[in-house]
């Protein structure tokens, strides 16, 4: 049976994104043809063309079928959903709440949550990208039996191993990725050799005055010779970026999953992040038990710093998270499996 796959149409690169990409081919790999659907419009918040752009989708699509909805699209729009629940298999994949993006005005927060949870409960199904963000979604909105599809990692070659100085943050410049948290950590470590490479895109939401900010704090903090933000990288340019790197840092204040946790670990490169939503799912542990990176609490300089400290001045400690990181490269599910996991949520055939 065919499947129909719902997303939002362009917008910078981004994990759901990824996500959505790269389960389409594992699907059709595994024999099960799927028809991409990217609806353009500004989602979650649609204007009327948006909205009459995904009815439209939906409307053509045959009765008793299955379709997988991004959440950015569909959660934000119920009274568009609703009305094709009754016919369709709808399911819906949430990679992050909606009202859980950093910064959102209250009224405009609640409002999105209100919709959302309308969605959510007249889907056939909800998958979220970990077991921590089934728990959120199922306890905030009310869900029963929110299906778990990790991510899968695509298997890639081992970074040299450097003398640790060399740090990456894989992220979107949003309030949420907490690149002011990272930069402010950084500052506590001029007197040590590192560079940083701020590597990701900036949403339009966010490209004036979120960006002006970080600008000025890492003039104010005097790196701007040691903190460069490159914009977004994507395929080769993107995997050079990770072989020049030492160490992954997530500064993240929220996260549900955190892909570029595992796009790390498969090419045997630690992490620092923060111990939010569902990294440390992602973050993982070799088969001896050692984890392959550092945790410390969100929004939070003074950790972060600290663990960056150690990073940096312990030749032990980074022997010691490499060997764990190659060792956990060994055990990522690759997308095949992500594809089979959701191909049996479509099907009706998947436990919670």
């Amino acid at each position: 049976m065919r499947t129909v796959l719902v997303v939002p149409h362009g917008g910078a690169p981004s994990g759901g994104g990824v996500y959505d990409r790269r389960l389409r081919e594992a699907l059709a790999g595994l024999g099960r043809p799927v028809r991409e659907e990217a609806v353009p419009g500004a989602w979650p918040v649609a204007d009327p063309a948006a909205r009459a752009g995904l009815s439209r989708v939906l409307e053509g699509v045959p009765d008793g079928a299955a379709v997988l909805l991004d959440g950015l699209v569909a959660c934000g729009v119920p009274e568009v959903l609703l009305p094709h629940a009754p016919r369709l298999r709808l399911v819906v994949l949430v990679h992050l709440p909606l009202a859980d993006e950093t910064g959102l005005p209250e009224a405009r927060a609640a409002a999105l949550d209100s919709r959302e949870r309308a969605v959510l409960r007249a889907a056939s199904a909800v998958v979220a990208t970990s077991r921590w963000a089934a728990r959120r979604v199922s306890a905030h909105h009310g869900v029963e039996g929110v299906h778990v599809v990790e991510p899968g990692a695509d298997p890639a070659p081992l970074s040299p191993v450097g003398d640790g100085t060399r740090l990456l943050c894989v992220a979107s410049v949003t309030p949420r990725k907490g690149h002011d948290v990272l930069v402010s950590a950084l500052a506590a470590l001029a007197d040590l050799p590192w560079g940083c490479a701020c590597v990701g895109p900036v949403p339009s939401g966010y490209a004036g005055a979120h960006a002006a900010r970080l600008r000025d704090l890492v003039r104010e903090h005097g790196l701007a010779d040691r903190v460069a933000f490159t914009g977004p990288l994507t395929g080769a340019d993107l995997e050079a970026a990770y072989t020049a790197c030492d160490l992954l840092v997530l500064p993240s204040r929220g996260e549900t999953y955190g892909m570029v946790v595992t796009e790390a670990l498969a090419r045997g490169v630690p992490v620092a992040a923060t111990s939010v939503g569902g990294v440390p799912e992602a973050l993982g542990s070799a088969p001896d038990g050692s984890r392959p990176g550092l945790l410390v609490p969100p929004g939070d300089p003074g950790a972060l710093a600290a663990a960056l400290r150690r990073w940096l001045t312990d030749p032990g400690l980074r022997s010691r998270l490499g060997r764990s990181a190659r060792a956990r490269r060994e055990g990522l599910a690759g997308w095949e499996e992500t594809a089979r996991r959701m191909a049996a949520v479509l099907d009706g055939e998947a436990t919670p």
